[in-house]
């Protein structure tokens, strides 16, 4: 192993050696097969993509899905820690139709569902080694050997039986509805689907003029978002609450809201003919805006159309206070269309292109991605030359778009099928009450709310490669739910050994009630619908594991980022209380993102954050991953990630520990056999309490599930270790006092012993190592590591010691401000202070004080004024002092540049012409050898040498040493 490190390229390379450690001894494996005296630990992993390597986002969900586990496995449990592929769904169907060069549905059915579903397999996991390279070079514990897919059939096995569970619930119904669909998918998507794509974009509106039938040029005004759904529109929507106007401009008429009307004819000269209720306006018939439908025979409650009717979701807020209703595309509408029995009319297919009848915009798309203000445009074209149009204006607003392939997503009547969320809400309300969420104000904010205003999840979509709904009707009406291969064996009598849609469509059997043919229903799952049925679903349930399942279920922990609040943290909980009646985990951690350093979204085009493998081989994982354990991003909040914070962390946590182990080895060479014991030195006491009061606290906050609350006093420690401990402890390593020596080297040891056990989850690399070291198994025997042994246990902490440790710090600080306001150095020796505390403080602490501060005395005044009182008057001795230890650090300072150690005596000559310099060699010259470990010290230079000049006070001092055995 790497013996030296004061730089941070060796810290890497001991993790190197490390890992290497872990893998030729199995120690993984190991923590899965001690002894766990307090049973399993279960975790869910959400799986990842494997269709791109990992990026700081993953990183941050493996660091604390491996930070978590490790603590409860050093607690006595067994956490099995397996990893999952997400396989399904659209991010992999694209990339195989940018292959294809597809640009539709049909194209794919034209190449053959079969061909398309193959290719999907064979790419779905094209950056499993990168992610097996990130992931173990990060140092989390995983089994990706033995991961499990969601497109195995196992897996998909267990989804339907998840399926048919909810529809023995009666929880799955089939419904039509207004949803959100992508035409370039062309697929529905779900209510948090919809969620994650908006964006602010500019569109045209439109405030169209609708001709009433019995009343010469007079128009009614409605505004809209969206002219291409105009073609679609069978009524009027007022309000009998909202007071109306009737206006004249010029020879025309125009009735519109009262309280619309100086913001909708703002730039108009306007006469008030009168004013009218909503139920003035009840019933009235208006001239459609387009002809296509109100013509067609065919069309079923035409009588009902094109006129004006009340709804309760008509206001003023915007446009004109009266509303243009197209049922097939939007809920309102729809909802209005169907209590109203309106006609209904959908000119849009679901690819987003006008259908054949609509003749003067046949095949125009409605919101061509590259321009989706185009086809609008065309509309009010066509609005204006049939001066049937008010007034257009860009509107810029918050729009949503695919989460996927970036399409405008349209609202579109469609049948779907869903899970009864709303049937569940009560119960998924009071299940959600006992889930601990790290941060706590998730629970009752974006997870709660999110819960209290959940719809009816529409689960299926009209795609390819996922897992399929296990559905089969026959034209009568039949439906049976198949939950398992063994059950769609027995009907149709053949093996099966795949559940995709291409091989599953082509399976059919007898209608229990007709005898007639049982076709599958073409749709696909949603792959939230997978996701959430992970759970089960990895375990093979209930055809495997079925006892060790339900003995660990729920989960005790899951973790990943805010915006699965919304979708797998969702999905789990809504299906583990439709199926089991039960939350599906207890705690959850909550990440926000990861952003470049200026805000943005991290981005390979513009090159504006650091590659996480070379971060990693720069500073080590370690200080990566203390750096994101830290950080707001563990809280929900988003971190501009920064390579000097990687570099903070290594520096006040790794280089700062790894220093004072290389100090206290340096002198417990020769004393192995010291191990931990108790001591009556008050630095011994109180780094042991400081180090208790650790324990307590990120035990506290890790059953907590709090990850910066448990880690940020882990640098807190390391700085009192090193600047305070060691520093006031040097003397006691370097001294002739055996017993105090052994003492602090044992107080040392036992400090690294447990630091080390406490480091452990966080930074698990320098944990090992130092361990190794601390323990001399020195990675001799792969049986013994930090990571297999248990958690310290909460000791006692002597909080006086503690409170008046923070005393003596205090007054240092004030004393050494004093000290710089008087431009004294520290070497220079003082004759004393004065201060005041609440409490005594015996010679221990005095004696602490008087060492850091340089000065003879301290007296300490009762009192709470926190106020020190430092006499600076320097006398000739106090002169002489300050001289002999200028000379004792500059000659210490050749020692280190001359690379000696402390076995390494020296001969010291000098000169110099200054009077102060001489009595203060000649006065003091015996505690000079014995600072600098010199035999002698020899006035005269003479010869040739390597000769230093130091400038002390006004004069100037000469010196050579030689290494003189």
């Amino acid at each position: 192993m790497v013996e030296d490190s004061n730089k941070k390229t060796l810290f890497p390379v001991m993790e190197e050696e490390v890992l290497n450690f872990w893998t030729q001894n199995n120690l993984f494996e190991k923590t899965l097969v001690k002894d766990f005296p307090k049973g399993d630990y279960v975790f869910y992993d959400g799986p990842p993509f494997a269709t791109g390597t990992p990026h700081y986002g993953h990183i941050v969900a493996s660091v604390m899905k491996d930070v978590v586990p490790r603590f409860w496995t050093m607690n006595g449990y067994r956490v099995e820690r397996k990893w999952g592929w997400d396989c399904h769904g659209l991010p992999i169907e694209n990339i195989v139709e940018k292959e294809m060069n597809t640009q539709s549905k049909k194209d794919i059915e034209k190449i053959g569902v079969e061909k398309f579903n193959e290719s999907c397999r064979s790419k779905v996991l094209g950056y499993v080694d990168d992610w097996k390279k990130v992931i173990n070079r990060l140092g989390r514990w995983v089994d990706m050997e033995n991961s499990y897919r969601t497109m195995d059939l196992d897996f998909m096995e267990s989804i339907w039986w998840v399926f048919k569970e909810l529809w023995n619930n009666g929880l799955i119904y089939q419904g039509y509805r207004s949803m959100h669909i992508c035409p370039r998918c062309e697929t529905t998507l779900s209510q948090s689907e919809v969620t994650e794509g908006y964006k602010v974009v500019k569109d045209l509106s439109a405030t169209a003029k609708f001709k009433l039938k019995d009343e010469n040029n007079t128009y009614i005004l409605a505004w809209t978002t969206t002219p291409w759904t105009l073609i679609g529109n069978v009524a009027l929507a007022v309000n009998k609450s909202i007071e109306y106007t009737e206006v004249e401009i010029g020879e025309e008429k125009y009735i519109l809201a009262k309280d619309r009307v100086k913001d909708v004819l703002k730039d108009v000269q306007y006469k008030v003919i009168k004013n009218l209720k909503g139920s003035d306006l009840l019933g009235k018939e208006y001239e459609p805006l387009f002809n296509y439908y109100a013509k067609d025979e065919k069309l079923e409650n035409k009588e009902n159309g094109w006129k004006v009717y009340v709804a309760d979701f008509v206001t003023t807020q915007e446009g004109t206070g009266i509303v243009h209703i197209a049922p097939a595309f939007g809920e309102d509408d729809m909802n209005l269309g169907q209590e109203n029995n309106l006609p209904f009319v959908q000119h849009v297919g679901m690819d987003g292109h006008f259908k054949d009848e609509v003749k003067d915009f046949k095949g125009m798309h409605v919101k061509p991605k590259d321009d989706v203000m185009a086809t609008d445009v065309e509309i009010i074209k066509y609005l204006a030359h049939n001066n049937l149009l008010f007034s257009k204006e860009k509107y810029e607003h918050s729009y949503p778009h695919c989460w996927r392939c970036d399409t405008p997503l349209l609202n579109y009547a469609t049948s779907s099928w869903f899970v009864n969320i709303t049937k569940m809400k009560d119960e998924l309300l009071k299940n959600a009450k006992s889930i601990n969420w790290s941060p706590e104000h998730i629970k009752e904010g974006r997870f709660g709310k999110w819960l209290e205003g959940a719809r009816d999840w529409s689960i299926s979509r009209q795609r390819f490669w996922a897992s399929v709904i296990p559905i089969w009707q026959c034209q009568c009406g039949e439906k049976v739910v198949v939950g398992s291969v063994k059950e769609l064996e027995d009907l149709s009598g053949q093996k099966i050994s795949d559940l995709h849609k291409h091989v599953v469509d082509k399976i059919t059997f007898q209608c229990p009630a007709c005898q007639g043919k049982m076709e599958r229903i073409p749709d696909v799952l949603d792959c939230w619908f997978e996701s959430g049925s992970m759970p089960y679903a990895q375990m093979h349930y209930p055809f495997e594991n079925k006892e060790k399942f339900e003995a660990n279920f729920p989960a005790k922990f899951i973790a990943e980022g805010a915006d699965q609040t919304r979708a797998w943290f969702y999905y789990l909980h809504s299906i583990a209380t439709g199926v089991k009646k039960s939350r599906a985990f207890d705690n959850v951690i909550v990440n926000g993102i990861v952003l470049a350093e200026d805000g943005k979204k991290m981005s390979k085009k513009l090159q504006n954050y650091p590659d996480p493998m070379e971060l990693i081989d720069k500073y080590g994982s370690d200080a990566l991953r203390f750096y994101l354990l830290t950080s707001p991003v563990m809280l929900a909040d988003n971190l501009n990630f920064a390579e000097n914070g990687v570099q903070e962390a290594l520096r006040k946590n790794l280089m700062l520990l790894w220093n004072v182990y290389n100090f206290y080895e340096m002198y417990a060479k020769d004393e192995k056999s010291v191990d931990c014991q108790a001591s009556d030195n008050i630095l011994d006491r109180w780094i042991i309490s400081r180090l208790n009061e650790l324990v307590a606290e990120v035990t506290d906050n890790m059953q907590k599930y709090d990850l910066p609350k448990s880690t940020r006093p882990i640098t807190l420690f390391i700085d009192d270790f090193s600047t305070w401990y060691l520093r006031r402890s040097r003397d006691r390593f370097k001294g002739d006092d055996k017993k105090d020596k052994l003492a602090a080297l044992a107080t040392t040891k036992c400090v690294f012993e447990k630091l080390s056990l406490i480091l452990a989850p966080f930074m698990p690399f320098i944990a090992e190592n130092l361990w190794q070291k601390i323990t001399f198994n020195n990675f001799s025997d792969g049986n013994k590591s930090v990571h297999l042994e248990n958690w310290p246990n909460v000791e006692e902490v002597e909080g006086e010691v503690i409170e008046k440790m923070k005393a003596v710090r205090k007054i240092v600080e004030m004393a050494l401000a004093k000290r710089d306001e008087e431009k004294i150095k520290v070497r220079q020796p003082l004759e004393k202070l004065e201060a005041e505390f609440e409490k005594d403080l015996d010679e221990n602490y005095l004696t602490l004080i008087m060492d850091e501060v340089n000065v003879k005395s301290v007296i300490i005044k009762k009192g709470n004024n926190a106020n020190v009182i430092l006499d600076t008057n320097l006398t000739p001795e106090l002169i002489l002092e300050g001289i002999k230890r200028e000379i004792v650090r500059n000659i210490n300072s050749m020692r280190k540049e001359r690379g000696l150690t402390i076995d390494d005596k020296i001969l010291i000559s000098w000169e110099s012409q200054s009077g102060e310099i001489k009595e203060a060699i000649q006065k003091h010259w015996e505690e000079i050898n014995a600072d600098v470990l010199a035999n002698n010290i020899e006035e005269g230079l003479g010869g040739e040498g390597d000769n230093k000049e130091f400038k002390i006070n006004d004069g100037l001092l000469y010196l050579r040493i030689e290494k003189v055995n």
